[in-house]
């Protein structure tokens, strides 16, 4: 092992032992090469599986990226139109309402396909506002089918968020939400196929990412890693925002926003891509759109109020942007753009001193954790 390597290898070492997360993995890619990877604790404990590079890990949100390398394909074939109203793609938007002092409103303007990139669209996650009760009353009920004969398909459940209430007027803020889900419908409408089938023919055969897609094959199932949540480090069922837990078959959502598995070194594939390594899926002049996007001022307020931790960040096309390196909590490049997942999972591209930054593991409520911020600040400081 390298410096590097060690001086990570010491971090996940005593983020396990403290019981911060069962297992975890890290990779550094920089010009285009490995500089570092190291892996310790467990995918699952009880069996006695090691956290491996090759272990397959729900990455949730961090779908939300490729979901917007999805929609820039299209984009630059001239299949969509960012500045389209969403009610033209799919009727169920045609006419939204909005949520204001108790009651709804009509919306003052349309969603455009750029608000579900830029997350300013209004639309919501299940949550306690008026508008986020009426969306986790559809979760709800796709949760409870989840399992049966009749489980919620993605147009379905797509078009049913599109009766519920807007929690803004679409541009007004920045806000979290289910913008991706419905992007991903959007992709589905305009390409003519599945959505998952979109994502592997365009994004995943080409790059070879083998491990990556919407459900886990048989043959693979013992690569999947348990969820834990930190401290006690038993495995948390958890089927969270529709997403199958056993993840065993090709489900009837393909969420946009957090439906893919994958393994660090097939996500490293595309990460790589963006930075102009291996095989290329879009064009520069994509990439530099798709990487370099900002918020309106008002909007970019509303991101720094209502989350913490993306101070010094900007956001646009379903990535954070680092723009303010100095209000950040860790130690970053100006440009880094990526994101992580609910459970762990994280990535970050500098195109500043070409670096590519991956971790993987499967904790509860995890996101941009303590560890990952530790790692990051020993890897800038290299």
């Amino acid at each position: 092992m390298n410096v590097l390597t060690d001086k990570l290898h010491a971090l996940l070492e005593q983020a396990v032992a403290e019981k911060q997360v069962a297992g975890m993995n890290v990779l550094v890619l920089k010009g285009g090469r490995e500089v570092a990877y190291s892996e310790a604790g467990f995918a699952d404990i009880a069996a006695g599986k090691p956290f491996c590079r090759d272990t397959v890990c729900r990455i949730y949100s961090m779908t939300k990226p490729v979901t917007a390398v999805a929609a820039m394909i299209l984009v630059e074939r001239g299949q969509l139109d960012l500045g389209a109203w969403l009610g033209s793609i799919l009727p169920a938007f045609a006419n939204m309402q909005v949520w204001e002092n108790g009651k709804k409103v009509p919306a003052r303007r349309n969603i455009l396909v750029k608000d579900l990139l830029n997350m300013t669209s209004g639309l919501s996650y299940p949550g306690m506002d008026e508008s986020g009760q009426e969306v986790a009353r559809v979760f709800e009920e796709a949760d409870a089918r989840l399992y049966g004969d009749d489980p919620m398909t993605t147009m379905e459940l797509v078009n049913r968020l599109g009766t519920c209430g807007l929690a803004f007027h679409p541009g007004d803020k920045w806000m979290y939400g289910t913008s991706a889900d419905v992007l991903g419908a959007v992709i589905e409408k305009v390409s003519g196929m599945p959505y998952g089938v979109f994502l592997q023919k365009e994004i995943f055969e080409p790059l070879g990412m083998t491990d990556t897609g919407f459900y886990v094959p048989e043959e693979k199932q013992h690569r999947l890693a348990q969820v834990y949540r930190q401290g006690a480090l038993e495995p948390e069922i958890t089927n969270n925002l529709d997403i199958c837990y056993t993840q065993h078959r090709a489900p009837a959502f393909e969420s946009g926003g957090a439906g893919l598995v994958s393994t660090i070194d097939d996500y490293a594939r595309l990460a790589q891509s963006l930075l102009g390594h291996g095989r290329q899926i879009l064009k520069p002049s994509s990439i530099a759109y798709l990487t370099r996007g900002k918020l309106l001022p008002w909007q970019q307020e509303s991101l720094w109020r209502s989350w913490e931790s993306m101070q010094g960040y900007g956001y646009s096309n379903l990535m954070r942007v680092m723009e303010e390196p100095g209000m950040a909590l860790l130690t970053g490049w100006k440009g880094e753009y990526g994101w992580d997942g609910w459970l762990g999972t994280y990535f970050c591209n500098s195109p500043e001193n070409d670096t590519t930054v991956l971790m993987f593991c499967q904790r509860i409520d995890a996101g941009t954790m303590e560890i990952t911020r530790k790692l990051r600040n020993v890897i800038a400081a290299e």
